[in-house]
Formats: C-alpha cells, sequence, structure tokens
C-alpha cells in the first residue's frame, strides 16, 4: 500500500432516497459493476465498500440502502441503519437527488446529511431526463442559498454526465493519508456475498412487484472443480411463507431457470471461469421481520452499537 507525503485517502459515503441512483453512479465511479442495480426501490440492502485508487489518490466509497420513512419490519430498520452509520467518521458525503424530485424523504436525508460533520457535495442526478434544462439553475440557487455545500454538480450516472467533474470535486476534499487498501482491491465484501447479491439482483428483476422485498440468497457452497476448472455453486433462494414458491418457482420450473440462467453470465464474468450453478427455493417464515433470522442470512446484529 502506497505512503508517502503525498498520498490522499478518504471514505466517501453516498447517500440519499431510494432509487435515485447511488449504485449506478458507484458503479460508473468504479469503472466496473460491484453493486447490484434495479428500478425497484431498496434494492441496495448493505453498506458496501468499492475502492478506487489512481496514483497517489485513494477514493473509497460507500454505497448504502436508500434511507427511508418505513420502519416496521426488522430489514427496513436495518437498511435505514445501515445508511445513517455511512454517514459517521467518512470524509466527504455525496448526497443523490433525482433531478428536480424532491419528496418528504429527501428532506429526512437532507436533515441528516445537514448534521453531518464533513463537507457535503449535491448530485443532482438524472439530468438527462430533464424536459427543460432552464428550470435546473434556479432548482440549484435554492439548494445553495439552504445550505453550505461543498459543491453542487448537476450529473447522470447512466449517461456518466459529469462523473469526472463530482470525482474531482470529492478528491479535494480527502485528507493526506496513507492508502488503507492494495491499489488493486476493489472492495472488502467476500466473493461469497458478491455472489449472492448477483443472484438476487436477478430475483428482484425477474419477479418485478410481484416479491419484491420478502427474497433474499444464501451462499450453500462454493466448490472448485480442478479436473475442468468449473465453480460449483450451491445456492438457498429464502423466501418468507409456503405460497411464495412457485411464485419464484414459476410454471415447470421456467422462472427459477431464468434466474439461475442470467445469474451464472454475471457469475463467470465475476469470478472468470465455468461456473455450475444450482438453486434451491425454501422457505424461512418471517425472516425480514426475525432479527435472528436475518443475523443467519448475513446481516448484521441490529443491535450492535452506532
Amino acid at each position: 500500500m502506497l505512503d508517502n507525503e503525498n498520498t490522499v485517502c478518504g471514505y466517501v459515503a453516498i447517500v440519499g432516497r431510494p432509487n435515485v441512483g447511488k449504485s449506478t453512479l458507484l458503479n460508473h465511479m468504479l469503472g466496473q459493476k460491484l453493486s447490484i442495480t434495479s428500478r425497484k426501490p431498496q434494492t441496495t440492502r448493505h453498506r458496501v465498500l468499492g475502492v478506487k485508487t489512481i496514483g497517489e489518490t485513494q477514493f473509497i466509497y460507500v454505497d448504502t440502502p436508500g434511507i427511508h420513512f418505513e420502519e416496521g419490519k426488522a430489514l427496513n430498520r436495518y437498511m435505514n441503519k445501515e445508511a445513517r452509520l455511512a454517514l459517521k467518521e467518512v470524509d466527504v458525503v455525496v448526497f443523490v437527488i433525482d433531478g428536480l424530485k424532491w419528496t418528504e424523504e429527501d428532506q429526512l436525508v437532507f436533515e441528516l446529511v445537514k448534521n453531518s460533520n464533513s463537507p457535503v457535495i449535491l448530485a443532482v442526478n438524472k439530468i438527462d431526463l430533464l424536459d427543460d434544462k432552464a428550470d435546473l439553475l434556479p432548482y440549484l440557487q435554492s439548494f445553495a442559498s439552504q445550505f453550505n455545500f461543498f459543491d453542487i454538480i448537476p450529473i447522470s450516472a447512466k449517461r456518466r454526465l459529469n462523473i469526472f467533474a463530482l470525482e474531482k470535486a470529492i478528491a479535494e476534499c480527502l485528507p493526506k493519508s496513507p492508502h488503507y487498501f492494495p491499489k488493486d482491491q476493489l472492495t472488502d465484501r467476500t466473493m461469497r456475498f458478491r455472489i449472492a447479491e448477483i443472484i438476487r439482483e436477478k430475483l428482484v428483476r425477474i419477479l418485478g412487484q410481484e416479491l419484491p422485498y420478502t427474497t433474499t440468497v444464501e451462499i450453500e457452497a462454493l466448490q472448485k472443480e480442478t479436473k475442468n476448472s468449473v465453480m460449483k455453486i450451491s445456492a438457498i433462494i429464502w423466501v418468507e411463507r409456503e405460497g411464495q414458491k412457485p411464485i419464484v418457482i414459476g410454471k415447470n420450473g421456467e422462472r427459477l431457470k431464468k434466474i439461475g440462467a442470467r445469474s451464472r453470465v454475471d457469475i463467470e464474468i465475476l469470478i472468470k471461469q465455468k461456473v455450475h450453478l444450482r438453486l434451491w427455493v425454501k422457505v424461512k417464515r418471517g425472516w425480514s421481520d426475525d432479527e435472528r433470522a436475518m443475523k443467519s442470512l448475513g446481516y448484521i446484529d441490529l443491535e450492535a452499537g452506532d
């Protein structure tokens, strides 16, 4: 790891309400896919660390679940806590909003951001979708009058517009520091976690609105066969009720086959070898509102300290 008087390194929290494009932004900042994405709100459930090293500068991005009002279930409380924790002890906060669409949940995030001790950059995303760009300037001016942002930058994460300008502004906020990670390291997440997230992404995309929040994925086994260099992966898709199993499996197993086929493509790209993927659908009743069940499925203990 690089360590000299010129090295710069710091943590960058990417925060916002659900579905504003935080994970898409992180992936384009890194230049490769790390966080899963979909059009469904609350696809991101965990804080995901993405590391990017350019010469003497190391960015440690923290993608977060969208901060939202609904905290009825343990899973919702977990996601909100993950996002709130990311605001603590970071060097920069990137507050992402969706164009000119301002909601009560944006205001909720804004109130949290204003209490941060770190410089805050406002990233106004999806500007490519604006009908009239002339509306943007007074909108940005109104934000500038409400809070002392380090910078306000209109972007399109999907189209990669102004991503370099955003990265440049972030770099200006990072402290002089040794690099915390090797220059070729992308994340602190395990391969099991990343494979499970790929499968969950396909679930969310293929199931649509049928089972948006009641599924999770657990990797049961990873085993490499040396003879033919194939990785054998066994994974369990957990649902909350018996009646949800046929929805995931589909008629004659067609939906589960589609989930497996699409997952396998991305997993092979990730691990750079052939994959034999086996999926099972099982029931763990009410797991998303059971803290003990969530912990067994890899979610951090909600009772841990702040």
